[in-house]
């Protein structure tokens, strides 16, 4: 079985086919998919689809690149919290590549809602895009120790990736790692300790090979734990379960 950790089923690309991404999931043995929100609208979408659709999670938050058109305000997602299907705080964190101006507002944002997940015992996923040094280090200040996450569709080096595993992270994998030139992505996929990987689409984005430039879907979770086998000289079977156990484990989800 598969659990593709991260799937915007809440865009438009992949909403308007939703039956049908769904079969297909199914088809490639995709048991779960975890719905991120990105925003207020997309949130409450991903936890009406996660409460349609048996096999759908939710995870509820406002990505950084929102903070410049936000007042910071969160109250909206505490009564969501008392629904079982949300399962997680995201996405979150910090980007640097796409707003450089609005440094500040991207960290108040984020450490509101790293206190939000302390307070309510919710793993938190984390969008991190040129911040690796200063996500940390608001990780490390602003996390309890027992809040768990995870880094989504994580770039950053090998050497950084230890510094998560530190702080009680996952680090989950997604397209890119079936890149030909990926040589940091298949260096982390080498590397990270089985028990704390995950894998994801980030569908409708970041399609892997064979499908790379085309619309991302979670059946393609199956060529990310290809790869990651292949690259590992295991199993696809041992890279199924350890990772579908490991996003049980870190959602709460029996």
């Amino acid at each position: 079985m598969l659990f593709d950790s991260h799937a915007h089923l809440n865009d438009e690309a992949l909403i308007e086919q939703i039956e049908i991404v769904l079969a297909n999931a199914k088809k490639n043995n995709v048991e779960k998919i975890l719905c991120v929100g990105y925003d207020k609208d997309s949130s409450l979408l991903a936890v009406e689809l996660a409460n349609q659709y048996d096999r759908v999670y939710a995870a509820i938050g406002i990505h950084p690149s929102e903070a410049n058109r936000f007042d910071i305000d969160t109250t909206w997602m505490e009564p969501l919290f008392a629904d079982p299907k949300v399962v997680a705080i995201g996405e979150i964190g910090l980007d640097y590549y796409w707003d450089k101006a609005h440094v500040d507002e991207q960290k108040q944002l984020f450490q509101k809602q790293i206190e939000l997940a302390n307070k309510y015992h919710l793993p938190i996923s984390i969008h991190m895009r040129d911040a690796t040094n200063d996500t940390y280090l608001m990780l490390k200040e602003f996390k309890d120790p027992n809040t768990s996450g995870v880094m989504h569709c994580y770039s950053s080096s090998k050497e950084s990736m230890q510094q998560f595993l530190d702080l009680n992270m996952y680090i989950s994998l997604a397209g890119p790692v079936t890149f030909k030139n990926a040589r940091v992505p298949k260096e982390v996929a080498e590397s990270v300790p089985l028990n704390r990987l995950l894998i994801e689409t980030d569908s409708p984005y970041l399609a892997p090979v064979p499908f790379r430039g085309k619309t991302n879907e979670p059946k393609n979770v199956l060529f990310v734990a290809e790869e990651i086998a292949r690259l590992r000289e295991t199993t696809l079977t041992e890279i199924q379960t350890a990772t579908y156990d490991n996003a049980c484990r870190l959602f709460g989800i029996k």
